[in-house]
This record gives C-alpha cells, structure tokens and sequence, in this order.
C-alpha cells in the first residue's frame, strides 16, 4: 500500500484521540476508584492507566512507521507498529499479574469496606462507550490504512470481549 500524507495524518490522529480518551478515562476512573475504594475501579483505572501507555506507543508507531526507506531501514519503517503490538500485550500481562495479586492480598490480609454508590455506576457506563466507539474507529482506520498497530488498540480497548466481530464487518 502506498502511504500518502493523508493516510498518515488520519492514522496519526485516531490514535491521538485514543490518547486523549485514554487520559480522562484513566483520571475519571482514579478519582472514582479512590473514592470508592473499590479495587474493581482502581483496577480499571490501572487498566486505562496503561492503555494510555500503549496509545502513546501506537501513536508513535503509527507516526514513524510511515517515514520512507532510508539507508538503515531499506524496506521502511513500517515493523515499528509489530514491535508496538508486542508492548502493548506485554503490558497487558503485567496489569493482570498486578490486578492478581492486590486481589489475594485483599482477600487474604484486609478487609476492604467498598462504597458503592452512583458514580460507580456512572464512570463504568462512561469507559464502556467511550471505549465501544474508540476500538470502532481505532478499527476502521486500521483495516482502511492497513495498520497492525492501530488493530492492536482497537482491540485492547473492546470493553467486551468479540465487539469487533458483532460490529465491525471486514
């Protein structure tokens, strides 16, 4: 496929509003979190925390993998979005391995009081359609633009497993 200037500025601005998605969501859900002390929202909030993380990472990945073949990179410098998907499931891991652990620690040594109340319901609801519409567009750009590292965050950000496939036909 041949990158054009357009191409790589509608690439590049998806995944800087993935970004900025994933900036408030991951604030919107410490805030709530914290305020709650539920584990289940400052899990998501680490979640979000480092989906930030790997929207950084894709939105540089998407940026310099467009740049043309130099004398170091005879073939372009499109493997940088690969080695973007490989960071971005590796840091999957190690919120799972995180999220594991403060839940044992919680079960086993404290007792934890959880204050449920509307704005638990309301910051949940909130990151589900952000997130619903953001893996949709994240989605559409990378099947249009081919794109291996904008397809990993539209996955990473389903905030239920499969939408891809209910909603977003190839």
């Amino acid at each position: 496929m041949t990158f054009t200037l357009e191409s790589s500025k509608e690439k590049r601005f998806i995944a800087f509003t993935s970004v900025m998605a994933a900036v408030f969501l991951t604030a919107f859900k410490l805030i709530i979190g914290f305020m709650t002390g539920s584990l289940g929202i400052l899990s998501e909030a680490l979640h979000s925390g480092l989906d930030l993380v790997a929207a950084v990472i894709t939105f540089f990945a998407v940026k310099f993998s467009d740049q043309p073949a130099d004398e170091g990179h005879n073939y372009g410098h499109g493997k940088i979005e690969n080695y973007s998907a490989l960071v971005e499931t590796l840091l999957l891991v190690i919120t799972c391995v995180w999220i594991i652990y403060e839940a044992a620690r919680r079960l086993i040594y404290h007792d934890v009081e959880i204050e449920v109340n509307v704005w638990s319901f309301i910051v949940v609801i909130t990151s589900i359609i952000i997130d619903f519409s953001r893996s949709r567009a994240l989605y559409k750009v990378a099947k249009k633009h081919d794109s291996q590292a904008l397809e990993a965050d539209a996955f990473i950000f389903q905030p239920i497993f499969g939408v891809r496939r209910l909603f977003c036909w190839d």
